[in-house]
């Protein structure tokens, strides 16, 4: 790959490979870490921000459109201005690829399916009950102090402490009233962009894939013309072929997926005429599996399944603000404040806690775990309670 550079004439600049490189160097301590390795890495992470810290500030203030532009070569920039997000800050894509360089982030087998089965598993074995298809409408509050929820059925639950993993703005506006969200707390919700709600369609294609590249986010291709899909016209098409996990499909087929950023405001006012919303998500199904043609001559007989999930899919039964499927997009604006630890908890409110994409930015699975782990660490600690980090 250097040498393709070279050869397009960036290697003049190397900004990009000293960006990767600098992801690469940040290896902060992990609790799981013997206790020596865990002081030498603090040493060398003190080291590296003392030395590199002008240049972590510099990548955080720069956003994905704005270094693409940088490129000469129109592959090249077209190629990095469609991995990402144009406002989101290029620090995280150029940590993305170091951590893909260290094999510290990938693919899991089975998707996000197993880790969510290993951690109910976890969650029973130590005693714990989980309530299915119950969403809660109000957290139960007592003297400024959180006692437990009601359902959207009218039962309630008690509980010495309560934990909110759900959609941040249904919890601190609408369980909780906006009770307790002060300046600090409003100011995200009010100023922060988040990443954009998704159009979403699931295909499953009776093709084994086998002579396409494996990847760990997929692929896109330009399209003949300009088409429109959902509210948009749209000159390329994300694919994301899972021919990597044959847990996915029966033998010899294959789950496809195409996702594209789309409006929520469009697909929430179409939501209110049924027979006009379901009709548009089959002329998407329809318009993306002749898109598919053009990249994959036949394909179209070779459909068995589509399945099309929209913002407000994503609202229905997620909760999720603005149908987003993830939290806060990181930009220049805000990536100085939103490095900094989010609170877990909301002021004046006692015994209530929130874990989860909405207060550790970034979002998605992985984050969303960590959250959880580091709220009960701090949880163990108020309690003097000791935090074990390996399972037997």
């Amino acid at each position: 790959m250097y040498r393709y550079w070279q050869e397009v004439g960036i290697a003049q600049d190397r900004e990009f490979i000293n960006g990767v490189r600098l992801g690469i160097a940040f290896n902060p301590p992990s609790e799981s870490d013997p206790a020596l390795t865990r002081m030498v890495k603090g040493l060398k992470l003190g080291l590296l921000m003392m030395t590199k810290g002008k240049d972590f500030q510099k990548w955080m203030s720069t956003t994905a459109k704005d270094f693409s532009a940088r490129f000469k070569d129109p592959l090249i920039s077209e190629t990095l201005r469609g991995m990402w997000f144009p406002e989101f800050s290029v620090f995280f894509l150029l940590f993305t690829l170091a951590y893909l360089h260290n094999k510290n982030a990938g693919y899991p087998i089975g998707g996000s399916l197993p880790m969510s089965l290993s951690l109910s598993k976890r969650y029973h074995d130590l005693g714990g009950e989980i309530h299915f298809d119950s969403r809660v409408e109000k957290i139960l509050v007592e003297d400024n102090r959180a006692v437990g929820v009601r359902l959207g059925d009218g039962s309630e639950y008690r509980a010495g402490r309560v934990v909110s993993a759900a959609d941040g703005y249904a919890t601190i506006f609408k369980m909780l009233d906006g009770k307790y969200a002060d300046e600090k707390t409003r100011e995200p919700y009010e100023k922060w962009p988040v990443f954009p709600p998704l159009l979403f369609i699931g295909l499953g294609i009776n093709r084994s894939f086998e002579d396409e590249p494996k990847t760990v986010s997929g692929f896109s291709f330009p399209l003949r013309q300009p088409t429109e899909v959902g509210d948009t016209v749209r000159d390329r098409l994300s694919v994301h072929i899972f021919n990597q996990d044959p847990t996915l499909a029966p033998e010899g087929k294959t789950s496809v997926v195409v996702m594209m950023p789309s409006c929520y405001k469009y697909w929430k006012d179409l939501w209110e005429d049924k027979a006009a919303y379901d009709e548009k998500k089959s002329q998407v199904a329809h318009t993306v599996v002749e898109l598919l043609e053009q990249r994959f001559p036949g394909i179209s007989s070779q459909v068995e399944m589509v399945d099309v999930a929209t913002p407000m899919t994503f609202e229905h039964y997620t909760g999720n603000w603005q149908g987003s499927f993830e939290g806060w997009l990181i930009t220049p604006q805000n990536a100085s404040v939103i490095m900094k630890p989010m609170s877990q908890t909301l002021p004046g409110l006692q015994n209530f806690y929130m874990c989860g994409q909405w207060v550790e930015p970034g979002g998605g699975l992985p984050t969303g775990v960590m959250s959880g782990r580091k709220l009960v660490q701090m949880i163990c600690k108020h309690d003097g309670k000791r935090f074990v980090t390996t399972v037997s």
